[in-house]
């Protein structure tokens, strides 16, 4: 008792405590999970021993110690992390950024210490990475960055030790100065009935910003970045074969062989700014999108950036409303970025050349997508000035342009901190925009067709006031996209309305209960058009605990009204041309680890829907299971299924069913085999929906793939896809679509 109770005290001391001084070195160390080179010697000793969330700055459970070094290139960190019980470390060999759920130790890195910008880097016991970056501005994470850096981990009899390598030249930081002071936090997650997180220093819960709590660590005397430069060339090569299958016959298969060289570059013109190129750039998406269902959805879907020229410092393009949406480029044959940090200045620009023009054409009741066979300009600057850690001005411009189109917008941006738990966004956007008439009559049955013209331009409004004291937390939020705004360079399928939120919730922590954390909150929102005719007002409840074996659940209550589609689709009146509808909807969300290797969770939403298709209330019945299981160091398998009924009028409308199912093999850190199938199965009633002409939607995706990555730039893939389908004139899936690939890229670093 007396041991927990002085490491209790030192705890609560810790919050003052005083800067992390890092030792140079000029002795060799070879990272290789073992802890004997004698430059070890020299670091400094840190030990994690806060446990800082779900609890708030109480003990650790585990020991954890660090040793942090630096010899002018490499922030050099060792973590010792003890284990009472050896056997229940969760360590898989999986792919990068696949082991944020296993026991993990790492170090989060704010390199210009102004509390906006996080690099985090992690490892498993293994030695499998993960990195992100955290942004403050908006409050994400992204692990969609990959940097180059070293790490190897091993189990030992008492726990796991793992040796880390940070590249400076990874990094932005300001070397002019004589020495850095970045914020670091030292961090171990340890995964059991409850996953804490255990920390170097305090965090509290009262302020919601943990980059701004984060301690000083002083050091890196006359560390210099250098004008360091990359050339990562690629050769992607494989050959595609389609058919025509009907009832009556299958025609040949018609073959397509196709090789690319590329290149990518990048050049660090100074410490704070980078510049990257890329000529005929490899953008072919290795691994397939995660499954989604859109039967009866109205709104375009999104789908996460996973190319590396766009996710290379994509924070420094983020701004309150999502602007910068990639995937709508989709084949660009040239393009360049320019990202940059100069004290209180940061700076970012884009431009990348087309060879098709794909945008969302949206609309306050649903969304279409328009893509023109036209080649394209798209570009955008995007910058921002700190004056303090607590106000931040930007600016935000886009263009995308071909010879029948354009859309050009900027705006203006806010964010001001009252204090550490009240915070005010605010955003200012204009746009011009122009659509030819023949694009116009394309759509010339839907919203859309109405949506587009060759001379529209309107502003947007954002504003957003949060409060979050740990406690209590509300926001209120106005958002107001006049009629004849576009951004169609973000991802915003949804314009003509105004909206107006309102959010109310509290949340408990208990350190004796069967449940470790709960809230209660609610909301409460209206969207009206342009005109000022009602499309939506809703009333939410939630209800969230936290329990044992990492368990979470939700059920949340809904009450709507909502519009229905028009009437009469030649006119955007809302009032005399649509109907409204009341929908009532419950969803419950449960998910647990009943086992340390096995990861399961379902989702059930039933209720009012509307039909769409018929403009009618329906009942809707939605089942979302999901697993992952680790059933050995090496294999892991997922699985994900979406059932989605609809029916009205005591019938069934559609019924759709959606499987992904994902088989990895991993030889080693560096090399796994992955099977991926995709199956899809959507069966219609034709005598519940007049004028249907296919009742029978089926197909079946399948992808196997091989990759070994020496680091996330130089690699080798090699693969197999096909596709096969069936609609009311087959009797069975037929294979329609099939293809080989192989990709080949390495990264010489200068």
């Amino acid at each position: 008792m007396l041991r927990w109770f002085f490491l209790w005290i030192a705890v609560v001391s810790a919050g003052a405590v005083a800067d992390i001084q890092i030792p140079k070195t000029t002795q060799a160390i070879s990272i290789d999970g073992d802890l004997s080179d004698v430059a070890w010697a020299q670091a400094n000793k840190v030990k994690i021993e806060i446990n800082s969330w779900p609890s708030e700055n109480t003990p650790a459970p585990v020991e954890t110690e660090v040793l942090l070094l630096e010899n002018g290139d490499y922030f050099y960190l060792a973590f010792t992390a003890k284990d009472p019980n050896p056997s229940q470390i969760r360590a898989f060999l999986k792919d990068r950024d696949d082991v944020w759920e296993d026991d993990l130790v790492g170090v989060k890195i704010d390199s210009y210490n102004d509390q906006k910008l996080a690099y985090q880097f992690f490892s498993n016991p293994l030695g499998v990475q993960a990195d992100a970056i955290e942004n403050e501005i908006t409050g994400d994470e992204s692990d969609a960055w990959d940097g180059i850096w070293q790490s190897v981990g091993q189990l030992t009899a008492d726990g796991y030790q793992v040796e880390i390598a940070i590249p400076l030249r990874i990094l932005n930081f300001n070397d002019k100065l004589a020495e850095q002071q970045w914020r670091i936090e030292l961090v171990r997650f340890y995964p059991r009935d409850v996953k804490h997180r255990l920390s170097s220093n305090k965090i509290e819960r009262v302020n919601p910003c943990w980059i701004c709590q984060m301690r000083v660590a002083t050091g890196f005397s006359g560390a210099k970045q250098g004008s360091h430069f990359s050339v990562v060339p690629s050769v992607v090569t494989g050959a595609s074969q389609q058919r025509d299958v009907t009832k009556q016959a299958k025609t040949d298969w018609q073959t397509e062989p196709n090789t690319e060289v590329s290149l990518d570059l990048k050049w660090g013109i100074t410490p704070d700014i980078n510049l990257n190129a890329t000529v005929n750039p490899d953008f072919s998406q290795v691994e397939a999108d995660v499954a989604q269902v859109s039967m009866n959805d109205t709104f375009s879907l999104f789908f996460d950036e996973k190319r590396a020229f766009f996710l290379d410092n994509q924070d420094y393009f983020s701004s309150p409303l999502d602007l910068v949406y990639t995937r709508n480029i989709g084949a660009p044959d040239i393009g360049a970025k320019l990202t940059g940090k100069q004290q209180q200045h940061s700076f970012a620009f884009f431009a990348a050349n087309d060879e098709n023009t794909t945008f969302i054409v949206p609309g306050n009741l649903g969304s279409d997508v328009a893509l023109l066979a036209e080649e394209s300009t798209n570009a955008v600057l995007r910058y921002r000035y700190d004056l303090n850690a607590d106000l931040s001005l930007g600016w935000i411009s886009s263009l995308r342009q071909s010879d029948s189109y354009h859309n050009h917008l900027a705006g203006l941006d806010l964010k001001y901190k009252f204090t550490d738990q009240d915070e005010l966004v605010l955003q200012y956007l204009y746009a011009d925009s122009a659509y030819s008439e023949e694009l116009r009559q394309s759509f010339a049955d839907s919203e859309a067709g109405l949506r587009l013209a060759d001379d529209l331009s309107d502003p947007a409004y954002f504003l957003m006031y949060e409060h979050d004291d740990g406690a209590w937390f509300w926001n209120t939020e106005y958002l107001a996209l006049a009629q004849d705004f576009r951004a169609d360079m973000g991802y915003m399928p949804q314009t003509d309305f105004h909206k107006f939120v309102q959010g109310l919730g509290y949340q408990w922590f208990s350190e004796t209960s069967w449940w470790n954390r709960a809230i209660l909150s609610g909301d409460w929102d209206i969207s009206h058009n342009a005109n000022n005719e009602l499309l939506e007002k809703e009333a939410e409840l939630f209800l969230e605990f936290w329990g044992p074996q990492q368990s979470f659940f939700s059920v949340s209550l809904a009450d709507r009204e909502k519009t229905g589609p028009r009437l009469n689709s030649q006119s955007l009146a809302i009032d005399g041309n649509t109907l409204m509808f009341n929908e009532q909807r419950l969803l419950t969300f449960a998910e647990f680890r009943p086992l340390p290797a096995l990861y399961v969770n379902a989702e059930v939403e039933l209720g009012d829907a509307i039909d769409y298709r018929n403009n009618r209330l329906g009942e809707l019945v939605q089942v979302a299971p999901q697993m992952s299981w680790n059933a050995s160091t090496h294999l892991q398998i997922e699985a994900r299924h979406t059932y989605r009924y609809l029916e009205a009028d005591g019938a069934e409308v559609f019924t759709a069913n959606l499987t992904d199912l994902r088989f990895s093999y991993q030889f080693s850190v560096r090399s796994l085999l992955r099977l991926t199938l995709i199956y899809s199965d959507i069966e219609q009633n034709p005598l519940n929906n007049p004028g249907l002409t296919q009742r029978l939607d089926r197909s079946l995706g399948s992808q196997l793939l091989y990759s070994y990555k020496l680091n996330p730039q130089t690699l080798f893939f090699a693969g197999y896809s096909d596709n096969a389908y069936q609609d009311d004139e087959l009797t069975s899936l037929e294979r329609d679509q099939r293809s080989v690939f192989m990709k080949f890229s390495y990264a010489w670093l200068l």
